[in-house]
């Protein structure tokens, strides 16, 4: 699954496929990736996020729903490297990261709105691992 085109699987899919709305920015050196998806809901507040990027990945893809927030952002260099280390294959940020100079020269897809330079609160909010709604999708784990 690693040589597919997104275009062609809309082509093929397109009456079974969700497709989020246009906005992301690509981050990384994966443009594409895919894999089993968990996810984290949050607001501001990065300390699931930590969690899910300190667990094996097995080659999935981490989607964190910060509810659009552009106060601050939910994913930064070091998170990344954990993703990295622990092999997710990307992580799909409805809200902003930071370091994205160095997160654009890891072996990571990194989807997001923006970027930001402030961190979150760590208060270990959120939900993690349930069925999150953004951008015209609705994405189960």
């Amino acid at each position: 699954m690693k040589d597919f085109k997104t275009a062609d699987l809309c082509d093929d899919f397109d009456a079974e496929l969700s497709i989020l709305a246009p906005g992301f920015s690509n981050f990384g050196l994966r443009s594409r990736f895919c894999g089993k998806v968990s996810t984290v809901k949050c607001i501001d507040d990065n300390s699931l996020v930590r969690d899910a990027v300190s667990s094996a990945g097995e080659s999935g893809v981490l989607v964190i729903d910060n509810a659009a927030s552009m106060r601050c952002a939910v994913l930064g260099d070091q998170l990344a490297e954990l993703a990295v280390k622990n092999n997710w294959s990307g992580i799909i940020v409805n809200g902003c990261i930071r370091d994205s100079f160095d997160i654009s020269a890891m072996d990571l897809g990194v989807k997001t709105l923006a970027t930001h330079p402030l961190k979150t609160v760590k208060l270990g909010a959120g939900e993690r691992d349930i069925e999150v709604s953004f951008s015209g999708v609705t994405i189960q784990p």
